[in-house]
């Protein structure tokens, strides 16, 4: 099973904005610069909505490669958005962290990997599970 690394975002400390080009940028045909470095951006506040209740992980694992999450990856969780069917989270399962597309289904809920070389795992009613949070971002390093 794959592992994750979890520390938590903290709140209000030191925030650096970065320039932010108003402009977008093309992923097609190159076309010329439209904007200039009008403003600055701050990630913190870009990407997480509830730092209380956000932490990160850095993946470990290649389980979930065919969902765009590779290992070194760090995720961004948030703990206060409802978990849903089809949510890639982060899972507490049975003492281990693992990070999984749910699948909630008639006869129960299931872990579905994004990897075919790895199982989709049924969660049995005497595991000790919970989902710990949910996937809202995912930053690459490139």
């Amino acid at each position: 099973m794959d592992e994750i690394k979890i520390s938590e975002v903290k709140g209000e400390e030191q925030t650096s904005g970065l320039q932010f080009f108003e402009g977008r940028v093309q992923a097609g045909f190159p076309s010329p610069a439209q904007g200039e470095y009008a403003d600055t951006i701050d990630l913190n506040r870009a990407l997480i909505t509830n730092p209380a209740a956000t932490f990160c992980a850095r993946v470990i694992g290649n389980s979930m490669v065919d969902a765009g999450i590779n290992e070194g990856d760090l995720l961004i969780i948030d703990r206060s958005i409802t978990p849903q069917d089809g949510n890639i989270a982060v899972c507490f399962i049975d003492g281990d962290f693992t990070v999984k597309r749910l699948s909630v289904r008639d006869d129960g809920i299931y872990m579905t990997p994004a990897n075919a070389a790895f199982p989709e795992m049924k969660v049995q009613e005497d595991s000790d599970f919970q989902v710990w949070g949910v996937v809202s971002h995912i930053i690459k390093k490139v």
